[in-house]
């Protein structure tokens, strides 16, 4: 009996659906309008966690109850918000 094989695994890395891309460019988008050239700025002073915020922008999925929080950052309601992806 010689030595198992090592068995490789294999990372699945999540792709962005397009929703969700197009969500995040949204995102960006409003906050650019908003004045806040660097994404970080805006997350700071609107208490959201930068890195978590700079992945909603490169459209990796996120809760609901964060993306309302962020809509609300941008003084938004979701009704404005979603108006501009439909």
């Amino acid at each position: 009996m010689g030595k198992p094989e090592k068995t490789k695994i294999k990372t699945i890395k999540k792709v962005p659906t397009e929703d969700l891309v197009k969500l995040g460019q949204r995102i960006k988008e409003l906050r650019i309008k908003k004045g806040y050239t660097n994404y970080e700025y805006f997350a700071y002073e609107h208490n959201i966690p930068r890195s978590q915020f700079g992945r909603y922008e490169k459209g990796e999925d996120l809760r609901y109850s964060s993306l309302i929080r962020v809509i609300r950052a941008l003084g938004m309601t979701p009704e404005e918000f979603f108006k501009g992806i439909v």
